[in-house]
């Protein structure tokens, strides 16, 4: 037995898995799904064949309300080779280990998950998809989705997946770069060159070797291929974050996305094979490319692409159990029809829901100056009040019941915000919160 099988009277008595013990399980379950599993979750009666636990066990010490017989706990984590250690557990009555094990739900969850978080829902096919193809020589992969639906998480993933197998690692998000170097193609490049260095730990050479005579994208693609790739034998992960920075600079961006096109055409199937193979490219972003880039210059078309939807119900039930609730079919499609399945408004949501708040009065104050979603709300405002046209077609959008036709550019922004959805092409608001919301605005 483990040595937290020492005690008849919490045998009698029962036990509820701490929050650390929560995400210990949850994370050996993660990893044990990635790999037997196809990287899908385990279904609840998959569980029981893993376990040898009944279902109706299974669920109660995963909602963590009720106790169960400490025995039951030690052969949940003895299934995924984990031992039990009294840091797992809790009695139900001992609350002053139960607030310090809960400190994890204190406030609202903000920012990239921990992958070891019990409330980071692994998407099916996704992250065993995306991180198997980045081992892949030449490999671009494409992220794709609004702010807050989980890119970071996503890509914190990836990293530490290359990581375990020996790539090196180059992150660089282009949010970081001054505006006044976006418009001139070649500080873009220098800077890019600069940043990819710095990550890899090596010395800053673009004085000796950049030659301004040939142009940016030459003298970048030139640093590369003599100076970052062959710096090592293991091959390197770039990720090119906030990918959309550049869009407004319509001939740098032609010119810098062309450059990755290029450069994932000479992985896959240009002469040398012992160089550009070596680098696997993730570009993420949060809109469409609304560029006029030709079908042969846009890396939009080719590799591998991901695009993270909003939670189903199936995905919002699920991660209300991890948050010890237990919501009727009713009450998840009304929480699902207010914020349309967004991953963060929905973690805040429920959330909330932990802390006595009942549906009913979240849903009355949706859009309240105080409510639970007011600072969200406000950001979102400021991103739209800095750009008129931007806010002035959220507000048509909310306050049309058939759907506006916007152009292209307008609509791609509104979609890299999450506040838009697409039925046939015309817009609509992506959830009832940014319906209500922004039709309470002015347009101007």
């Amino acid at each position: 037995m483990t040595q937290a099988m020492n005690s008849g009277d919490r045998r009698k008595r029962g036990v509820v898995l701490s929050a650390q013990g929560w995400q210990r399980l949850r994370a050996a379950e993660q990893q044990l799904s990635a790999q037997q599993n196809n990287g899908n979750p385990y279904t609840l009666d998959q569980l029981c064949a893993v376990t040898g636990l009944s279902a109706n066990t299974l669920v109660k010490a995963r909602r963590r309300q009720k106790p169960v017989d400490l025995t039951t706990l030690d052969t949940y984590f003895g299934a995924f080779d984990l031992g039990l250690t009294a840091d797992d557990y809790l009695l139900p009555e001992d609350t002053q280990r139960l607030e310090t094990s809960l400190t994890v739900q204190r406030g609202p969850l903000n920012g990239p998950l921990p992958l070891d978080s019990p409330f980071y829902l692994y998407r099916p096919g996704v992250e065993a998809s995306a991180t198997q193809e980045i081992l892949t020589a030449g490999a671009l992969v494409r992220l794709k989705a609004p702010r807050q639906f989980g890119k970071t998480s996503l890509l914190n993933l990836m990293l530490g997946h290359a990581q375990d197998y020996g790539l090196r690692l180059a992150v660089v998000s282009l949010q970081a770069i001054d505006r006044g170097c976006l418009g001139d193609l070649n500080q873009t490049l220098r800077w890019f060159c600069a940043v990819v260095a710095r990550s890899l730990g090596l010395p800053n050479q673009l004085d000796q070797r950049w030659d301004g005579l040939f142009g940016g994208s030459y003298s970048c693609t030139d640093y590369f291929e003599t100076y970052l790739l062959p710096a090592s034998d293991q091959p390197l992960l770039l990720v090119i974050d906030d990918l959309d920075e550049l869009f407004a600079y319509g001939e740098v961006a032609t010119d810098f996305l062309g450059m990755l096109r290029a450069w994932y055409e000479q992985g896959r199937y240009g002469t040398d094979q012992n160089l550009w193979p070596q680098l696997r490219l993730v570009i993420a972003h949060s809109t469409e490319a609304w560029l006029p880039l030709s079908l042969h210059q846009s890396p939009f078309n080719v590799g591998f692409s991901i695009e993270l939807p909003p939670f189903s119900l199936d995905q919002v039930q699920e991660l209300a159990l991890r948050y010890g609730l237990a919501p009727d079919d009713n009450d998840l499609l009304r929480l699902l029809d207010l914020v349309g399945g967004h991953p963060y408004l929905t973690q805040l949501s429920l959330f909330h829901l932990t802390q006595q708040q009942t549906l009913d009065t979240i849903l009355e104050q949706a859009v309240a100056y105080d409510g639970i979603y007011s600072s969200h709300l406000r950001r979102q405002v400021e991103v739209l009040e800095a750009e008129t046209d931007l806010s002035a077609a959220m507000v048509q959008v909310a306050t049309s019941s058939e759907g506006v036709r916007l152009p292209p550019q307008l609509s791609f922004r509104l979609q890299g915000l999450g506040l838009v959805r697409f039925r046939q092409q015309l817009a609509v608001a992506s959830c009832e919160l940014y319906r209500q919301y922004f039709a309470t605005l002015p347009e101007n």
